[in-house]
């Protein structure tokens, strides 16, 4: 007898929100977790651990394209990186599935479309219980479901904030945020943007997700579970997972959701005689199209004006998502970073503590955000077993573009010291693309339904398999993605 009818690998958004569908179908659901629940400890609201001691970061070294050894910001625990995440669960736009011509070359479009997707859009917003105001933003796409629950209130310099954008000409709008604001501040005062979750005051993949599928007696999580590789029969059936203890354990069904270099590097790490090039690999491009979005922290001063805002992360424009580029093309996303204090900007830069700490006073922290174009050699492959992350960041004219126009209304809406700085490959921004979907096996990885192509058992519901990242957050795509892909998973047999 197998072990479950699905193994799940990973409890990120992509595996987590695959238990919630699965849960009431009475099939045996195994999630492998290679992580642990994250716990309630001294360090859990301490910016000074987190920011300056990399308290939680993983003891692990990747490697980038030019063999140099860096460490990675992501993180292994029960809930995935969204344990860390800012919360905001935002829909892509309808045009993001259509081909766009950017600054830095066109995208290719989606396999499905916006309208395909909007009712598991829907879905996953109930889900994550995602807290929001539709009809402020004109890019928002259609929906045929209101958010259940209104957005979470912007504090007093916050709503300043959105006063000054609106004079300026901005239509700022609400974000959509997985968070139960009471439950966050009664822990501690602080932010929840790149904080670490542990009393569920985050809707995060646990808390919304998990929690929900474990309730039912059909779903068992198996933490400290790490899978060392996927095994194939002569079937092109996935047989088994092993994990790095030895142990084997079989399903009908197996879904992959590690994550988009996780997930790429495990498929490429289970190469057979089977499978030469890897798991789910016939087309080539496991790995490849690897996306990072382009992203730059922009902190705008006043020096007479304090900024007392907790958790400040409130606000998003979108005026230059759809345009704003020389020629009309797109730029990007902007919205409100977690209130950067004093000492996160200290671990960020070289400034004195006394200046971090005064700029942070008198600073709002907005995080800008533009589309990274899929790019074949743009990959992650294996070096003697150790991760290679080639990143070919793209489209960054475009991104550069946005900082700028950010800056100059900034200064309209009266700040006038406005400093930025972009993310580098240490911070996982908005990781996708490796397993991508599409139609034609000879130039994807997974069909519409997150179907592999080579595989009829194995399915990847993470972010691997966005074929664009768009210039927004991708956790309820995701979301969306692996509960449309559910359906699927359902009519597959599970029976011997």
């Amino acid at each position: 007898m197998s072990d479950a009818d699905v193994i799940i690998i990973g409890s990120g958004i992509g595996g987590a929100t695959m238990a919630a569908a699965l849960s009431s179908s009475g099939r045996r659901v195994l999630v492998l977790e290679k992580g642990d629940h994250l716990r309630p400890s001294v360090h859990d609201r301490d910016a000074h651990a987190i920011f300056a001691k990399g308290h939680y970061r993983p003891d692990e070294q990747w490697l980038d394209g030019q063999g140099r050894a860096f460490n990675p910001g992501n993180y292994y625990n029960v809930g995935g990186n969204s344990k860390f995440f800012g919360a905001v669960f935002l829909r892509f736009r309808a045009q993001d599935f259509e081909p766009i011509r950017h600054m830095g070359g066109t995208t290719p479009g989606w396999p499905i479309t916006y309208d395909e997707l909007e009712p598991f859009y829907g879905e996953a917003e109930r889900l994550y219980q995602v807290r929001g105001q539709a009809g402020e933003d004109p890019t928002d796409p259609p929906r045929s479901t209101d958010f259940a629950h209104g957005p979470v209130p912007d504090e007093p310099p916050i709503r300043d904030l959105r006063e000054r954008a609106k004079a300026a000409g901005l239509h700022p709008a609400s974000l959509p945020l997985g968070v139960d604001l009471d439950r966050w501040l009664a822990r501690a005062k602080t932010p929840w943007d790149a904080f670490p979750d542990t009393a569920g005051g985050k809707l995060d993949a646990e808390r919304a997700a998990l929690e929900t599928a474990l309730k039912s007696d059909s779903v068992k999580l198996r933490v400290n579970s790490e899978v060392a590789r996927l095994i194939v029969g002569d079937d092109r059936k996935v047989s088994g997972v092993e994990l790095v203890t030895g142990e084997v354990l079989t399903a009908p069904v197996v879904v992959l959701a590690a994550g988009a270099v996780q997930s790429a590097a495990l498929l490429l790490r289970s190469a057979s005689d089977v499978a030469p090039q890897g798991v789910a690999n016939s087309s080539d491009l496991v790995g490849r199209h690897f996306m990072n979005h382009n992203c730059s922290a922009v902190l705008a001063l006043h020096p007479l004006r304090r900024n007392d805002a907790i958790y400040q992360k409130t606000i998003m424009i979108n005026d230059f998502y759809h345009t704003g580029g020389p020629k009309g093309e797109p730029l990007g996303n902007i919205q409100l970073l977690g209130k950067i204090s004093g000492t996160i900007l200290k671990a960020n830069s070289s400034l004195p503590g006394p200046v971090a700490t005064w700029i942070a006073n008198r600073a709002v922290d907005l995080y800008a955000m533009s589309e990274d174009l899929p790019n074949p050699d743009s990959r992650v492959t294996l070096k003697d077993g150790q991760i290679v992350l080639d990143w070919k960041r793209s489209n960054w004219e475009a991104h550069q573009a946005l900082v700028a126009k950010l800056k100059q209304y900034l200064r309209k809406m009266g700040y006038p010291v406005v400093l930025s700085r972009p993310f580098d490959r240490r911070t996982p921004s908005h990781q996708c693309g490796t397993a991508r979907m599409g139609h034609d096996p000879r130039v994807s990885v997974v069909d519409t339904t997150c179907r592999s192509h080579d595989h009829p058992n194995l399915f990847i519901t993470d972010a691997s398999v966005l074929p664009t990242s768009a210039a927004v957050n991708p956790a309820l795509t995701v979301a969306a993605l692996s509960l449309r892909a559910a359906h699927s998973v359902l009519k597959t047999p599970v029976a011997a």
